[in-house]
């Protein structure tokens, strides 16, 4: 009863004195600053500034004070992710901006989320919103031009006047030639070592995803096409903003702590694992049975419990079918996911299957025959953005694959917004930049270890990414990482379905330790701690399998360095093996766990600690 009283007379005082309110631990600050703007404060420094806030003719006003409404405790299981068990507090706010228009905020221990809600609606298109960041020139940022896919770099830059990509759109583009579309998540470091990380969450039917247009240091909350008439009850989804030091941003799970929770009543299905992958090698190599049986062959060898058979398994040559090559899998006892066109994207000159899965009725047809069939999941690929009818489909094939017990890696699609809590089937999604470009272009070869050094602070943040790591050999473009650095990336990604990209051969080659490594290589984590590195320089991060520890670092730059690992582990007896550069290899059993580990330029390490 005591609580409950001083709950009380906090929030009233609250509610009549300030137009300042706090996170939980105190460490962050919303504040409205007489202007009808909020400013998000770490430790008394200024973080990132709303400037706007609101939809036309609806928008927060000077003065207007947030009320107090809730604590909110979250608690919640994954079954995939960088942390299994996810908790956080919030202290949730709200101020009504009129004509049915309710600002709903919370401040929680690592960041900031508001939405809108809307109420008592009539029947007509959702107003235009408001929502403005405001990144002043010469902050520190890696911010991705938007694609459709959210297949681009996280460059460091000071100024929002860059250049667009030649492989981007030309419609992006300011009147004196500048980029001003940007997409999902935007990492700032507005103060020396404190962050934000700008991105949303929970997208649901009837609602589009969103990017950031700006004009100059002003960048509007944009949401994407949605044509639907909307009346009575309607909420956005929730904008986000992680906030705090490299370590609050990297080991954050507020995107999946806004999201909604798991809408599946049974998920002992779902099994997380590694996948043995074709297209980076073989770019047309899933429309011939004897190559994809090479796959299978590898993944029965290293013990991976999937193979993913891409595109064009409709076309098969020499009188084979996808019904043979899933037969094969299944006799070595490796599990089959297979690839769909998803038809709302490119369709034109790529390749199939296509138009199976854009009606209700032949999406359900098509996802029982895979049940029957004994195909373990899906991989639909080449969406077309983030409007509201993509979402839709999204969402509609995830719960119909979830009828069917199949598993769904999203590609050539939007970037994860927290559909992996509420649809735990989901287990990786692309929407990055990753190893298969290596096969398309030669752009990738001088500019990959610095972009790996940039994704677990940028996209890999906000959830699974499908980067198909780990090549020793060459593609049609050749690497010049080391063989340490590519392995490092299979503990550093996080990702549910985990795509080795090399060739069986290659991977087969290697010494027995790498083979035993990758045997039983994780891809659910108990726990994730980042323990050094700063963007585009190199990282090290520490992820807890059971009792077993994986630490992996890389250099992202041209030069020799040394990373540190501040990390208080007892080495077993048996000792931890150590995976770092040599000539190709240098492995090594070590009895203590090392202060620092010295990397070759575009160098890396990783070490498995076995209590």
């Amino acid at each position: 009863m005591r609580r409950i009283v001083v709950m009380l007379l906090w929030s009233v005082a609250l509610m009549a004195t300030a137009r300042q309110v706090s996170s939980p631990n105190g460490k962050l600050t919303l504040t409205e600053n007489g202007k009808g703007e909020y400013v998000v404060s770490y430790d008394k420094r200024s973080v990132i500034q709303l400037a706007k806030v609101g939809f036309e003719g609806m928008s927060a006003q000077s003065g207007q004070k947030l009320s107090f409404v809730q604590r909110l405790t979250v608690d919640y299981q994954m079954l995939s992710g960088k942390r299994l068990h996810c908790t956080n507090e919030a202290m949730e706010y709200a101020v009504s901006l009129g004509g049915g228009v309710r600002l709903v905020m919370r401040l929680y221990n690592d960041g900031l989320a508001f939405r809108y809600e809307l109420s008592g609606r009539k029947l007509s298109q959702l107003p235009k919103e408001l929502t403005t960041y405001r990144i002043a020139e010469g902050t520190r940022r890696w911010m991705q031009q938007w694609s459709d896919g959210y297949e681009g770099f996280f460059p460091l830059s000071t100024t929002a006047r860059v250049k667009p990509e030649a492989s981007f759109s030309g419609t992006f583009k300011s009147a004196d030639g500048y980029n001003v579309r940007w997409g999902y998540p935007a990492l700032l470091e507005p103060t020396d070592g404190i962050f934000a990380l700008i991105t949303e969450a929970n997208i649901e039917k009837r609602q589009s995803a969103s990017c950031l247009y700006n004009e100059g240091e002003l960048f509007r909350v944009t949401p994407d096409k949605n044509e639907l008439l909307v009346m009575d009850d309607w909420h956005t989804p929730w904008r986000v903003v992680i906030i705090g030091t490299l370590a609050d941003i990297v080991q954050s799970t507020l995107v999946t702590d806004v999201s909604e929770p798991c809408r599946l009543t049974d998920v002992d299905w779902v099994k997380p694992g590694v996948v043995s992958w074709v297209y980076w090698a073989y770019n047309h190599g899933s429309n011939d049975c004897q190559i994809i049986n090479k796959y299978t062959d590898m993944a029965a060898t290293l013990h991976l419990p999937y193979v993913l058979i891409d595109a064009e398994w409709d076309e098969m040559k020499d009188g084979k079918t996808i019904e043979d090559a899933v037969a094969y899998a299944k006799l070595k006892g490796v599990k089959p996911m297979i690839w769909y066109n998803s038809s709302v994207g490119w369709v034109n000159g790529a390749p199939g299957p296509k138009y199976r899965l854009n009606k209700p009725e032949d999406r359900e047809k098509e996802f029982a025959w895979c049940e029957q069939l004994g195909v373990a999941g899906v991989k639909i690929d080449f969406f077309s953005g983030d409007n509201q009818l993509n979402m839709d489909y999204c969402i509609d094939l995830l719960e119909s694959a979830a009828r069917h017990h199949l598993l769904v890696n999203f590609h050539g699609a939007t970037i994860p917004r927290g559909w992996q809590r509420t649809y735990p089937n989901l287990l990786s999604t692309e929407g990055v930049y990753g190893a298969e470009w290596y096969n398309n272009v030669p752009t990738f070869t001088k500019k990959a270890a610095s972009h790996n050094a940039t994704l677990p602070f940028t996209r890999n943040v906000i959830g699974p990414m499908d980067y198909t790591p780990c090549a020793f050999s060459d593609s049609q473009h050749p690497h010049i990482t080391t063989n340490a650095h590519e392995l490092a990336l299979t503990v550093l990604f996080e990702s549910g379905l985990q795509h080795l990209a090399d060739r069986p051969e290659s991977f087969l080659s290697q010494p027995q330790e790498v083979q035993l490594f990758l045997s039983t290589l994780p891809n659910v984590w108990d726990e994730t701690r980042f323990l050094s590195g700063y963007p585009g320089k190199n990282v090290v991060l520490a992820r807890r399998s059971g009792n077993t520890w994986y630490v992996a670092g890389i250099n992202g730059t041209d030069e020799q360095c040394s990373l540190s690992l501040p990390l208080d582990l007892t080495v077993g007896q048996g000792g931890a093996t150590l995976f770092a550069d040599g000539k190709p290899w240098a492995i090594t059993t070590v009895k203590a766990l090392p202060k620092k580990v010295d990397c070759q330029p575009r160098g890396g390490f990783v070490m498995k600690i076995e209590d």
